[in-house]
């Protein structure tokens, strides 16, 4: 559902955001763990908390190098059912403040109150409100940043953090803006912060200083066009529901201890095997895989393929996978591979769309709904391939919930 706007006159979306969820959730559920560094994650580390982070530990980072920078560190294994039980406490508690709510991510939404200043408050006590339900209900913190654009409101959430409450009013939006590091700007990675920096860039005010002319001719038309509006707090983007997502996704760190492609191409077979469960439980369809790697230099690779009828069963869906992991060989090979990712792309509603040839399989679909009905009752590993016995793929990292 798309909500008209014109400009608003008050700052009223919320961008809210879970502090260091994953490692936040460890140290809420052992009271050991509170105030220490703790690290989620094995070969590689997923998510830090503030205090390992004060010692530099950034994700993705090896473990061994995390708890050499962090000696007293404590490593966690991943529980991301805890984690996804989290979040959606957390976005029921978003969706009881006000219907307009736009997640992002499992620790991250945006949230329109513009309306509810009769009902509800201001935003700032909506946002400080918020805040204190998250605490109490779910004992995790969080901070929300509070904006007149979604862009500003993120940016806001950032400088806010941890546990921080954060609002930029309108009359000072370019203020607070332009002394942050162009890197705050949504487009803006390591590629074109390093072309920024060779023209002199590197505050959000000098790259609106240089104009947007200027700016194109660095970063060509379409991106400096993007990033000059973003530089001038211009972000006419909506609050926007009710759409269902657009796909099904997760990946897996991987570490960089070396791997043969039989066991790479085992993490990829347990990915497909989840991720179509997901997409029947969802009630989904398919028409596009996408692998995304990651390599030994930090470089990334993305690949997918298309088919015209859309599908949720698992033979189509890892044919699919298995060739794009074959033809991305060469590569992985040449440079290493620290993360494979998958996701479920151009998603049809199941009962909006008929299965015909050539994926018309009654066998085929019995044994997909059994398995999914062993999984269920008995455990994901309970039931598996024969290529994934005695393997140790990690845990899946999920991305919205379905």
């Amino acid at each position: 559902m798309r909500i008209p706007q014109t400009e608003r006159s008050d700052a009223s979306i919320l961008h809210a955001d879970l502090d260091s969820f994953y490692a936040s959730v460890e140290q809420r559920d052992n009271p050991e763990l509170r105030g220490r560094p703790v690290l989620v994650g094995g070969g590689v580390v997923v998510a830090a908390s503030y205090e390992a982070k004060a010692f530099g530990v950034r994700c993705p980072m090896s473990g061994r190098e995390a708890m050499a920078m962090c000696p007293g560190a404590v490593m966690a294994r991943p529980r991301f059912d805890a984690y996804m039980e989290a979040s959606n406490a957390v976005f029921e508690i978003f969706r009881d403040t006000t219907p307009l709510v736009e997640g992002i991510s499992v620790d991250e939404a945006f949230l329109d109150v513009g309306g509810l200043r009769r009902i509800s408050g201001t935003p700032m006590e909506i946002a400080t409100a918020l805040r204190a339900r998250v605490r109490a209900d779910v004992g995790l913190p969080i901070t929300v940043g509070v904006a007149r654009s979604k862009f500003l409101a993120k940016v806001a959430s950032a400088v806010g953090k941890p546990d921080g409450l954060l609002e930029v009013p309108p009359d000072a939006e370019l203020e607070f803006l332009h002394p942050l590091p162009v890197r705050r700007l949504w487009g803006v990675g390591a590629i074109t912060e390093a072309k920024l920096a060779d023209a002199g860039v590197r505050t959000v005010g000098e790259l609106a200083a240089l104009g947007e002319t200027r700016l194109s001719g660095v970063l060509g038309r379409a991106s400096g066009r993007h990033l000059y509006s973003l530089a001038m707090a211009q972000d006419p983007r909506r609050v926007e529901t009710g759409r269902r997502r657009g796909s099904i996704g997760s990946q897996r760190a991987l570490g960089r201890r070396p791997k043969t492609p039989d066991d790479l191409e085992a993490t990829l077979i347990a990915i497909v095997e989840r991720l179509a469960k997901r997409l029947r439980k969802a009630e989904r369809l398919t028409r596009t895989v996408v692998l995304r790697l990651r390599f030994d230099d930090f470089g990334r690779a993305t690949r997918s393929k298309s088919i015209l009828t859309p599908t949720d069963r698992t033979d189509v869906i890892m044919a699919l996978a298995r060739d794009l992991f074959h033809d991305a060989l060469p590569l992985i090979a040449e440079r290493g591979c620290t993360l494979i990712g998958l996701s479920l792309t151009n998603l049809d509603d199941a009962d909006s769309a008929q299965l015909t040839l050539p994926f018309d399989d009654d066998h085929q679909e019995s044994l997909d709904k059994t398995m999914d009905d062993l999984r269920s009752r008995f455990g994901v590993d309970a039931v598996t391939r024969a290529v994934l016995v005695g393997r140790h793929h990690g845990a899946d990292a999920p991305m919205l919930p379905d």
